[in-house]
């Protein structure tokens, strides 16, 4: 036994096995491993060689095969880690049956690459190519940057602007194109994606279409908008393009209020002091009033159209960012100052010259139309008499704080602050006077994507994490200084990112408070 044992260590010796990295070591561990048989001496140098090259083409977002890279790993995970090896790679270190970690990776990465020091355990999958890709960084969407500054491995704004002029699209935004593009569209799918935000040039048609304004058929939308389009043009003639001596008393009351809200919506928004724009604004609250007399116009609708407006006109031009308004105020050729200043005190002659002509504007003021109805008609109740829907939402809000918070709902309550003096804003106006413009889009990507209970059931868990995150601040004021802050919350500063957390916070409130006996049950 001895000499058989000495026999076989000599002959390993004079036939050493190559040494596969650790991340493939680890990415092997599947019905697709290599055969454990491998070959030795002269060929074992080729063999490593011919699988470091399909692991560098299997992880290239570049290669010119796409359907290779899907082929390294299940099937199951084809969809979820398209980038071959190396996602899977990542999907394997994370796995809770591997006890040792990230530690373990990083140690076998760290010795089979030229570089000797050791990289940050931060949860970022880090692979050294030395011939082609020199201490490259992989993150959760496939996107490659190089390793010199890893304290943000994500793409920065400069790193997208430069993919997007060269026409790349990033791993998210070919998902959503995949499915956008269908001939009917998945809304399941859909509504995953854009749960956690929806690409800009793909943000108008799916809020069309996760409203229920536009059919998941693409062959039935056109016939769809010019129908509704021109149902809208009708109900302009027959309600506001009429003498005033032919409405009734209530509804010159309405026009009425109508005129004075409208230049008091988002009036630090660019785009909605234009007077264009406010005009469209008018006759879409004035005719939503008419054919909805059961709640008629109450103030805060004014405030829902808003991110509809601002997204279905970027939609025509791919995505772009429309809040200044300055786009309204170009022209096709060159634009003298006299001719701007004329635009901006909503001159309408020549306005065929204009990048956003009339009838532009006439589709977005129908699309707008026809989605705030969509929106509406699931809390119409919040814009009826007394309003019992926001009523509700304030009472659901005040016990998920009582049971998530009990220190700041004392406090308050000792303060003698009441729930509806703050929350009422919250709950009717959605958030819209709490955030910018940018931040409630996004937000409302995610309130759309939940389906029928995003503007009520979720905006109530999102009302609570927004008030908690605030809680140690809050319970150091006096009654004032406490008044003041819950009118006014200090949000300015807040980007897609601080919005994505307290998205995050909310669904974590959701799933443990959601299910739970009689939670909210007012």
């Amino acid at each position: 036994l001895l000499g058989t044992q000495l026999q076989r260590k000599d002959s390993m010796a004079s036939n050493p096995q190559p040494r596969l990295p650790g991340f493939l070591r680890r990415s092997l561990r599947n019905p697709y491993e290599l055969n454990e048989s491998m070959p030795s001496s002269s060929s074992s140098k080729k063999n490593e060689e011919k699988v470091d090259s399909t692991t560098v083409e299997a992880t290239s977002p570049t290669s010119s095969n796409p359907s290779a890279s899907k082929n390294n790993v299940p099937p199951s995970l084809g969809e979820e880690f398209p980038h071959g090896v190396n996602a899977f790679a990542q999907q394997s270190r994370r796995s809770d049956n591997v006890k040792s970690g990230d530690a373990e990776v990083l140690d076998d990465l760290d010795n089979n690459s030229d570089a000797d020091e050791k990289r940050p355990n931060d949860g970022q999958l880090y692979v050294s190519f030395p011939d082609k890709y020199p201490d490259e960084i992989v993150d959760g969407d496939g996107n490659r940057r190089q390793g010199s500054s890893r304290s943000n491995s994500l793409p920065t704004t400069e790193d997208k602007k430069e993919r997007s002029s060269k026409g790349a699209l990033s791993y998210k935004e070919t998902l959503f194109e995949k499915v956008i593009l269908a001939p009917i569209v998945n809304l399941r799918d859909l509504r995953k994606l854009g749960w956690n935000g929806i690409p800009a040039q793909y943000r108008a048609d799916s809020w069309r279409i996760l409203l229920g304004y536009l059919p998941a058929n693409a062959s039935r939308r056109s016939a769809t908008l010019l129908r509704k389009r021109a149902e809208y043009a009708d109900a302009i003639t027959q309600h506001y393009n009429i003498d005033d001596a032919i409405r009734t008393l209530q509804e010159q009351e309405t026009l009425r209020q109508v005129l004075v809200d409208v230049p008091r919506t988002a009036p630090d928004v660019g785009l909605f002091r234009n007077e264009r724009v406010r005009r469209c604004l008018e006759r879409i609250l004035y005719i939503w009033a008419m054919r909805h007399p059961a709640s008629s116009y109450v103030q805060g609708i004014n405030d829902l159209v808003t991110p509809l407006f601002a997204v279905f006109l970027s939609g025509f031009f791919a995505g772009v960012d429309v809040s200044d308004g300055k786009i309204l105020l170009e022209r096709k050729g060159n634009t003298s100052n006299n001719n701007k200043d004329k635009l901006e005190g909503g001159d309408s002659t020549q306005i065929d010259n204009w990048l956003v002509p009339e009838s532009m504007l006439s589709e977005v003021e129908a699309d707008c139309y026809w989605c705030l109805t969509k929106l509406l008609a699931g809390i119409q109740d919040h814009y009826t008499s007394d309003q019992p829907g926001v009523q509700r939402m304030v009472a659901r809000l005040e016990e998920l704080v009582r049971r998530m918070d009990a220190s700041l709902w004392n406090y308050l309550k000792n303060m003698g602050i009441e729930f509806m003096q703050f929350a009422f804003k919250w709950m009717n106006c959605l958030l819209l006077r709490e955030f910018s413009l940018g931040c409630v889009i996004r937000l409302w990507d995610t309130y759309l994507s939940e389906g029928d209970g995003g503007f009520e059931d979720f905006h109530v868990y999102v009302c609570a994490a927004f008030l908690c995150q605030f809680s140690a601040e809050v319970q150091t004021m006096e009654f004032d200084e406490l008044f003041g802050f819950m009118q006014n919350m200090p949000t300015e500063d807040w980007k897609d990112k601080e919005i994505e957390v307290l998205l995050s916070q909310a669904f974590v409130l959701s799933t443990l408070f959601g299910g739970s006996d009689a939670h909210l049950a007012i």
